[in-house]
């Protein structure tokens, strides 16, 4: 299997399992976008626990447009999980990369701001998804 196929068909070599990992892997960021854009406040109180007081407006509009990313990456990593699987092992990589910088925006330098230690749970999700989806990776790549 190639990171870069040479054509978008569902020819996939890769470990089927990979492939169905990227399904459930989009059905939850679907789920999640749904949150995001359907919550009155985006999810920043009543899912992450967070003080919008003095910002409100701003953190749910920003929470909605995270949503909204989130809906479409989730609508794409569907297509190519169902349809698409020559595109697995990519998607698995930039799912891999975007979760990678998720959790070092949340547990690094712009995360350490938070003086109560307080983590809202999608940051446990992201640093625990880092090591599955490098393993899904590594099936994705490896022949079945």
């Amino acid at each position: 299997m190639s990171l870069l196929p040479a054509s978008t068909n569902d020819a996939y070599g890769g470990m089927k399992a990979a492939a169905w990992g990227l399904t459930v892997i989009a059905a939850a960021t679907i789920s999640s976008a749904l949150l995001h854009i359907g919550l009155p406040d985006g999810g920043a109180v009543v899912i992450a626990g967070l003080d919008i007081s003095g910002a409100e407006r701003i953190i749910i509009s920003l929470f909605a447009w995270a949503g909204t990313t989130q809906f479409v990456w989730g609508l794409m990593l569907l297509a190519v999980s169902l349809r698409y699987r020559s595109l697995v092992p990519l998607a698995l990589g930039l799912l891999t990369i975007e979760r990678a910088l998720h959790t070092w925006n949340m547990w690094g330098p712009k995360g350490s701001h938070l003086a109560d230690g307080h983590h809202p749970p999608e940051a446990w999700v992201t640093l625990g998804s880092v090591p599955v989806l490098l393993i899904f990776l590594a099936m994705s790549l490896r022949r079945a």
